[in-house]
């Protein structure tokens, strides 16, 4: 039998070899059941959460930590998962909501295509109302990022 925390650990390191990122582990005793939650760059779909519950599954088979059977419950950030602001890069191409800590032309939060970044700027493209706006914004005034979803 392992310790919980070591089974976390050891969980955090295999799952890099799969490219995902550990965001949450928490076992409830009460309730008998193991919520974890995935991340990686690149988008989750239904086959891809089942691949790496399954990696998870398999990982955890071999790494007993209760006596108990308890339920495995895997999930992703979701569809508006939060992006860490040095990863902004990696989602070029992609619609976001960026929240500005200084507003540009009087917005402090913008949603749209990102379409360029890098360590300095950044590039959006976004709607108000029919007029499609393309904005140069400075990267350091990007304070919280999130995908969005676009309707």
């Amino acid at each position: 039998m392992e310790e919980i925390k070591s089974v976390e650990t050891g969980l955090k390191e295999a799952l890099k070899s799969i490219n995902c990122e550990l965001y949450f582990f928490k076992y409830i005793a009460k309730t008998k059941v193991l919520e974890i939650i995935v991340d990686r760059d690149e988008d989750f779909n239904f086959d891809a959460i089942e691949e790496v519950s399954k990696f998870i599954s398999d990982y955890l088979d071999l790494h007993d930590f209760t006596e108990d059977s308890y339920t495995l419950d895997v999930s992703s950030l979701g569809a508006e998962k939060p992006i860490k602001l040095e990863k902004l890069d990696k989602y070029v191409g992609k619609y976001v909501n960026l929240h500005l800590s200084h507003p540009y032309k009087g917005e402090n939060i913008l949603e749209g295509d990102l379409e360029y970044c890098d360590d300095d700027k950044l590039i959006l493209s976004y709607r108000n109302k029919t007029k499609l706006i393309k904005c140069e914004i400075k990267r350091d005034t990007v304070d919280k990022a999130r995908l969005a979803i676009k309707f």
